[in-house]
């Protein structure tokens, strides 16, 4: 994360707001060879203090779950470089423009049986964004298909102990100039999600 507190403006529920709506990324622990490192999609709980996600079973993270594992959770939105002209004042540098959450816990396995439910449950949250059309469901396949895709990954839940988030959106910048550069990403950066980028830089509040 970015050491500059002024990036780190966003409360609790905001850093966990913008986690759920993402629901999905980097799972890292601490390897006997070095680090662990796990692309997931995930569901956080209302209370933002535990997110259940499944891993394959060949997965080192998932073979390292006993007992259970220090990680983190590293979530992150737009992106994009912001080029010092676009800031339309002199003696400016380079810099890239970035939303990122880590939430930090301990991963843990959970039941087997726990499984369908939470296969379910990931579905349903990610199918409802695509209405109007007819959500998937596991009731639409062979029963015994889906207990053999089932057997090949395995439940976990980490228990979330801490949460930090960084928005370096030009806040430390004039109103004036973080606007301009807003423009300047939003016509012409590159990176992620530049579009989103460019409105939270617009919604900041300016030094």
């Amino acid at each position: 994360m970015h050491p500059n507190p002024v990036y780190h403006d966003a409360d609790t529920a905001k850093n966990i707001a913008f986690a759920r709506d993402r629901s999905f990324g980097v799972l890292a622990a601490n390897g006997s060879d070095g680090p662990l490192i796990s692309h997931v999609p995930f569901l956080l709980n209302e209370a933002g203090d535990q997110a259940d996600l499944h891993l394959v079973r060949s997965n080192p993270i998932a073979r390292a779950l006993k007992p259970a594992l220090p990680v983190k959770l590293a979530i992150s939105g737009g992106d994009s470089y912001v080029s010092p002209d676009w800031y339309d004042i002199d003696d400016q540098v380079p810099t890239w423009n970035y939303v990122a959450v880590h939430l930090t816990g301990t991963l843990e396995l959970r039941p087997q049986e726990e499984l369908l439910d939470l296969l379910d449950r990931q579905s349903a949250w990610f199918e409802d964004r695509l209405l109007p059309k007819p959500p998937w469901t596991t009731a639409k396949m062979n029963p015994v298909t889906v207990q053999k895709m089932m057997r090949m990954i395995v439940p976990c839940r980490m228990r979330i102990t801490g949460v930090d988030g960084t928005w370096k959106l030009s806040q430390n910048k004039p109103d004036a100039v973080r606007l301009a550069a807003a423009d300047g990403v939003e016509a012409h950066g590159f990176g992620a999600g530049t579009g989103s980028l460019a409105d939270q830089m617009r919604a900041a509040k300016g030094a």
